[in-house]
């Protein structure tokens, strides 16, 4: 069966195993989640199950309409499952179990406008031999040919706030009272980040 659920980053800590190791864990918020649609492939040319979280009271009318055979739900995310799934079934964090391997995938940290050294990790230029202030510029960005910048160039600009999938992440421990999932290691994105987290 296919597993997934949506979560909030609530942030990192660390557990200790059996053996006295260290353990660098992220906590998340994961579910109750509800399916508030089914697409399938007659009609939709797609089998997917469209997940809803976190309650709200501020939707607009046509999102109360599209989820009036559940709850108000603020966030919605598909996944693609041949699984039979129903509207309205609830899917909580014991979904998962300790010691699974799991893929997480949400927004990055925002880092503002970044230049090329810090973007894509440029060495710079170096620091003697009369250079002046351009110790972190990104050298020539074109040439005599082919006389324009090429498309795709790496060059300063906006850095984070991107998708981004982590895979291989293993699940360390799973509270099913309070639905908080502990997944070892790092996962993308600031505290309240909304994350998808499905099995591999």
């Amino acid at each position: 069966m296919a597993k997934f659920i949506l979560a909030k980053k609530i942030g990192m800590t660390q557990i200790f195993d059996e053996t006295g190791s260290v353990i660098p864990v992220t906590l998340v918020e994961a579910g109750p989640c509800y399916v508030a649609q089914i697409k399938i492939k007659e009609k939709d040319g797609y089998e997917a199950a469209q997940v809803g979280f976190w309650e709200s009271k501020r939707l607009s009318k046509p999102q109360k309409g599209h989820l009036s055979r559940v709850k108000n739900l603020k966030y919605l995310r598909e996944f693609k499952t041949g699984e039979k799934y129903e509207i309205g079934q609830e899917i909580k964090a014991d979904i998962f179990q300790a010691g699974e391997p799991v893929k997480v995938s949400g927004i990055s940290k925002g880092k503002g406008f970044a230049g090329v050294v810090k973007r894509y990790g440029f060495r710079g230029a170096t620091a003697s031999h009369g250079t002046k202030h351009a110790l972190r510029q990104p050298g020539s960005i074109g040439s005599s040919y082919p006389e324009r910048v090429r498309r795709g160039l790496k060059m300063a600009g906006r850095m984070g706030s991107e998708r981004v999938t982590i895979k291989n992440l293993k699940i360390v421990n799973v509270d099913s009272e309070n639905n908080i999932i502990a997944i070892g290691g790092a996962v993308p994105g600031r505290r309240g980040t909304l994350l998808e987290i499905s099995g591999i």
